[in-house]
């Protein structure tokens, strides 16, 4: 008998109120996204609004362990994979207001029966961010923040920068104490280190294969590692752009992708994606590696492909590793209503690449 846990449909728990909920939290999404429009005259993403890059590369897995053969990892086999790097607001905001950042990873080409009707291609996309667990991690604590996060949102920089500073202080204080601090204060509570250093994490958990995981990208190269935890001084505008740029014109980064597999739903709960898989419980395991040459990371073709044209979707990928859980039950309208709406404003196609040389240079 395997020591993880065996993917069965039941780990997931619907509510009878779920659909009305989602209805809401799209409706109030759909409210800021248009207000957002109208401020830049340019449709933006619901949530990571702001890019910082837009990275080609490719991801090499290797022959792994019997139990880590699943999904798209199940032989050896090199992707090519453009990744996009982001802050998570739903607006553009100045990198002067601490916020989380985000890693979202397209690999093309990958075979195997897709997850959306109608989905014609054949990539698998994956989207981190660099906290481990989410603020709001059920459907229902979604909606009780929602309306304080985009309140919060609308609030001038000053005010959002003395916010954050309010909640490291509050954190330092609880960690001085030995107590815990909430995902939330934890999201708040975010610095201005290098992003190019962080590890990005799933948050929420997937499917993998015949089993349960939440999936993270880790630094890997000296030159990466050597950025976790930097304090990059002083925060002008577009700094993490500006670092991203800098970083890729002279030299390159290698990633390694890791899968945490669920033991139990008690301990690693699939549908509170606010609950710490501690890693004392199950380790995070490497299943590939991520590689990316030096280049321009933030051409003006390559950004306005990368903001306008390209999309990324949890759910646009294969059965073996679907979303699971409410929060990721309510991407599937949220990111298909949020693209839809982008396109059309900016009068742009929905193209999802079948190589990575329709990425720009």
């Amino acid at each position: 008998m395997s020591e993880y846990l065996c993917y069965d449909p039941t780990v997931e728990i619907r509510t009878e109120d779920e659909e009305a909920l989602t209805t809401e939290i799209l409706d109030i999404m759909e409210t800021s996204n248009r207000k957002a429009f109208e401020r830049h005259r340019h449709a933006v993403r619901d949530a990571h609004a702001k890019s910082h890059g837009f990275l080609k590369g490719e991801l090499v897995i290797p022959k792994l362990p019997e139990h880590l053969r699943q999904g798209m990892f199940a032989r050896p086999a090199t992707y090519p994979v453009v990744i996009r790097l982001s802050s998570a607001p739903g607006d553009i905001h100045s990198d002067t207001i601490p916020a989380p950042r985000g890693m979202a990873i397209k690999v093309i080409g990958v075979d195997g029966e897709r997850l959306l009707s109608g989905d014609t291609g054949g990539n698998q996309d994956f989207l981190l961010v660099n906290i481990p667990v989410l603020s709001f991690g059920t459907i229902h604590k979604y909606r009780q923040l929602v309306g304080l996060l985009e309140k919060n949102a609308q609030n001038p920089a000053f005010l959002q920068r003395a916010m954050a500073g309010v909640a490291r202080g509050v954190e330092h204080a609880a960690e001085a104490v030995g107590i815990e601090p909430g995902a939330t204060l934890k999201g708040l509570a975010r610095d201005n280190a290098h992003l190019l250093g962080e590890t990005y994490h799933s948050m929420a958990a997937i499917r993998f294969g015949d089993y349960i995981a939440k999936i993270s990208v880790s630094p890997l190269s000296e030159n990466v590692r050597a950025l976790t935890g930097q304090d990059v001084g002083d925060v002008e505008d577009g700094t993490m752009r500006d670092l991203v740029v800098e970083h890729f014109l002279k030299q390159g980064a290698e990633y390694e992708v890791r899968a945490q597999l669920c033991r139990n739903t008690e301990d690693m709960p699939v549908e509170d994606a606010a609950v710490l898989w501690r890693e004392e419980l199950s380790p995070q395991q490497p299943i590939g590696t991520i590689r990316i040459p030096p280049q321009d990371a933030y051409s003006p073709a390559r950004r306005v492909y990368g903001d306008d044209v390209l999309s990324f979707n949890p759910w646009h990928g294969i059965r073996e590793h679907q979303p699971l859980g409410s929060i990721m039950r309510i991407r599937v309208a949220a990111y298909e209503r949020s693209t839809q709406r982008r396109h059309e404003l900016n009068a742009q196609p929905r193209i999802e690449p079948t190589s990575i040389d329709q990425i720009p240079d």
